[in-house]
């Protein structure tokens, strides 16, 4: 034998192919890897050997189709190469191709959302910002109501400007406002409906791309009428879960937040509070002039939604963060101030509203001169739950 396999052994190929007539003994379909390193160079490459297989396989009675490639390098490469690149999208020209789908694209039964879902130009022909996590934003006019429906994918709603809708998830109708971050864990009925004379704006971030990877999808219209027109100040889980700290003894803990909205306003106190202990001399803070806070389920203290993680961030003015890396894809949303990021070797501008996706492992910093608020989504707690965590941190 001219090959030999090896536990060094760099190259492979792949046969793939169906038995037929005789030699029943492959059972119909097969697929093999061969591992193997050269021990004869005078006998030939890789395809030769595999030419020689080929033939005995089809002597057999065996129709046999070849695939050769370089097995290490290609399945176990020692440089990333992900899927997914550096991208950004300008909320100045997002919005206004939402305000144009608004007055073209109706919203009910059958669409039951207008969306506008942000493509990365590393994943052609999907409408997915990063492999595992879909953006979009949301369009809803004076009025209009979108109706019910649920699905296995998770779902969050985070609102840059505007206010006047409620989302109904489960018959608790949960006011939207700028700011707000508003969950929709899998299999939860919801519909929204605008109680305004003014259009809103919000993104939805999903798990689509991971659902979809996983083969787990699935998908339910509600009732086509809204469960309810209801516009309280205050949702029904806000009352039960929303006191800090404090976990209601009688009801038992669902696997997802039973916390759907996390008001701007204890989001803004907690990064407020953050710089000013920082400024005192006291920890707290993820780097100089850099405030963070994570969105967690109040019942067992994980991240709010199972396999999508969400943080606020807060740049004084003049800072400039450490570059990080994290195993694991990211979007962020500019919520307020201006600023600059950098991803792997793309810089982008950033202005409030703009959006920007990090793909696994890639290096990313920001800077601001007058200071800056970001939201940011990622696939983390997917990748903490398989033991593929993995993060790194440069210095300033």
């Amino acid at each position: 034998m001219p090959w030999e396999s090896g536990r060094h052994a760099e190259r492979a190929c792949y046969i793939k192919g169906h038995a037929e007539g005789t030699g029943a003994h492959l059972g119909g379909s097969m697929r093999l890897a061969l591992s193997f390193q050269r021990v004869d160079p005078a006998r030939g490459g890789a395809e030769t050997y595999v030419a020689d297989l080929c033939r005995a396989l089809v002597g057999g009675g065996h129709r046999v189709g070849l695939y050769a490639e370089t097995w290490r390098e290609g399945v176990l490469p020692e440089v990333r190469e992900p899927g997914a690149v550096p991208m950004h999208w300008a909320w100045s020209a997002l919005l206004p191709l939402a305000e144009l789908a608004g007055e073209l694209v109706p919203v009910g039964r059958g669409g039951e959302r207008r969306a506008i879902a942000l493509a990365n130009p590393g994943l052609p022909g999907t409408p997915y910002a990063t492999p595992t996590l879909w953006a979009a934003i949301q369009y809803l006019g004076p009025r209009e109501e979108a109706p019910a429906h649920r699905h296995t994918q998770t779902a969050f709603r985070f609102v840059v400007e505007g206010d006047g809708v409620w989302t109904n998830v489960e018959g608790d109708a949960v006011a939207m406002r700028r700011g707000d971050l508003l969950l929709t864990p899998g299999m939860h009925f919801h519909e929204h409906h605008n109680t305004s004379d003014h259009p809103m704006a919000w993104i939805d971030g999903l798990d689509i791309p991971l659902v979809r990877g996983l083969d787990a999808g699935f998908f339910e219209f509600g009732p086509d009428e809204l469960g309810t027109r209801e516009t309280p100040a205050t949702s029904r889980n806000e009352r039960l879960w929303g006191r800090p700290g404090l976990v209601p003894v009688g009801v038992p803990a669902p696997a997802a937040s039973p916390l759907l909205a996390y008001r701007w306003e204890h989001t803004d106190a907690a990064l407020a509070a953050q710089l000013e202990l920082a400024a005192e001399g006291h920890p707290g803070v993820v780097g100089p002039g850099h405030a963070a806070v994570r969105f967690t389920n109040p019942a067992t203290g994980r991240d709010a939604l199972s396999t999508i993680r969400c943080e606020m961030h807060r740049l004084a003015p003049g800072t400039r963060t450490a570059t990080t890396r994290v195993a694991g894809s990211a979007v962020w949303q500019v919520f307020d101030g201006d600023g600059a990021v950098r991803v792997g070797d793309a810089e982008f501008t950033l202005a409030r509203g703009d959006l920007f996706a990090v793909p696994s492992w890639a290096p990313v910093s920001l800077a601001t001169g007058g200071g800056l608020d970001a939201f940011r989504f990622s696939d983390e707690p997917v990748f903490a739950a398989l033991g593929l965590a993995r993060s790194a941190r440069e210095g300033v």
